[in-house]
């Protein structure tokens, strides 16, 4: 025997109603939207007939009407109020008031013109969000530029756009920006991750490429000079988490590697890094090696 329930995460068009949020779910919410009472329970066979078509209906109209489901077990005062003697039976409100309903089960046509009587029909289904594509680098660096060239002195928009040179790679213009930037900003969180990309850059310069440093440590898992290289490489490149596997392996291996250099290499990688979830989840692993 299969009861009828409410569904786990059910959408706004279809709400549980109470003796509590009476009131305030059906006739304050009356005044503006048509609200459609099913007095219900588990055990009642006709219920389990009207229930989903009810539920059907409510996810046609798009809000049009809202079902509010009554369980009369559960709600045994509510539905004495409306003198309710047999289920199912639906009550339809409009504007605080209760102007019409049925006893038993209808079929879906005759539903339709129920609603339709009381002017209730489907509305249009609400447009899918349009999702912005972020803005490429080339994009964010022409903005920033442009910014600057209104506000020529705005020192902040010359360390935004610093930090956005640095982490695409432009490391020569986003040092000349920060060594001209007043000494206050030497503590700025921008300027310090501006700084680490350079840095990482300047580690690079005569660096094997990618390949070269994945060969090497597929030949000798040990070799966390190559490990370090390799993870700063894939930093610059965009792929975070590979990076961050790549110093978390270091110090897994052997964390006094140069003075902790394994240790500094994921605090400057998490510095730079803008996904929180990420980062969040590797210093998580970070700790339980440490302590």
């Amino acid at each position: 025997m299969f009861a009828q329930t409410a569904p786990a995460n059910p959408p706004s068009h279809i709400i549980e109603v109470t003796l509590e949020n009476f009131e305030a779910e059906v006739l304050t919410a009356s005044q503006t939207t048509p609200i459609l009472l099913d007095f219900w329970a588990s055990w009642c066979g006709p219920c389990k007939q009207l229930g989903p078509i009810l539920e059907k209906l409510a996810a046609e109209y798009h809000g049009a009407f809202v079902l509010a489901k009554v369980d009369v077990d559960a709600q045994q005062q509510l539905a004495g109020s409306f003198g309710i003697r047999s289920i199912p039976t639906v009550v339809l409100f409009q504007n605080g008031q209760p102007v019409d309903g049925f006893p038993g089960v209808l079929p879906e046509g005759q539903l339709r013109q129920f609603l339709s009587q009381h002017g209730i029909e489907p509305a249009a289904a609400p447009a899918e969000p349009i999702e912005v594509a972020p803005p490429t680098p080339a994009e964010e660096i022409a903005r920033l530029r442009s910014e600057l060239a209104a506000k020529p002195d705005d020192d902040s928009i010359k360390l935004d756009l610093a930090v956005v040179l640095a982490r695409h790679g432009d490391t020569a213009e986003a040092k000349t920006l920060i060594d001209a930037l007043p000494a206050k900003f030497g503590t700025d969180e921008r300027a310090r991750n501006a700084n680490v990309l350079i840095a990482n850059a300047a580690h690079l310069k005569n660096a094997p490429d990618r390949a070269a440093l994945a060969q090497r440590v597929s030949s000798n898992p040990d070799d966390l000079e190559a490990r370090h290289l390799l993870g700063l490489r894939l930093l610059g490149e965009g792929e975070a988490e590979a990076a961050l596997q790549q110093f978390l392996e270091m110090l897994k291996r052997q964390r006094d590697y140069q003075d902790g250099l394994p240790r500094r290499a994921l605090i400057e990688a998490f510095n730079v890094i803008t996904d929180a979830e990420l980062v969040g989840r590797y210093r998580r692993q970070m700790s339980a090696l440490l302590f």
